[in-house]
């Protein structure tokens, strides 16, 4: 696996990594992450991947990231 950016965004960690022909996206906050996979084949340069924290995909990776952290601070109150 090779590593191609790691960055932090927004408090996000954001790491891209080449395996088996994909890209493999990495959202992590606190305790959760979001992981998408995507063919190598789909993107033309590397440089492309911006697309993914950037805009509108990057607000729903945020939204997600919210539900997810009030159903998990949910569960927890309930051990």
């Amino acid at each position: 696996m090779r590593v191609v950016q790691e960055f932090i965004q927004e408090e996000i960690r954001i790491s891209v990594f080449s395996w088996n022909n994909k890209y493999i996206i990495k959202f992590e906050l606190g305790p959760m992450e979001q992981t998408f996979k995507l063919s190598e084949m789909d993107v033309l340069d590397e440089a492309d991947l911006k697309i993914f924290w950037e805009g509108e995909f990057f607000e729903k990776v945020k939204l997600r990231f919210k539900e997810m952290g009030q159903s998990f601070r949910a569960e927890v109150e309930n051990l």
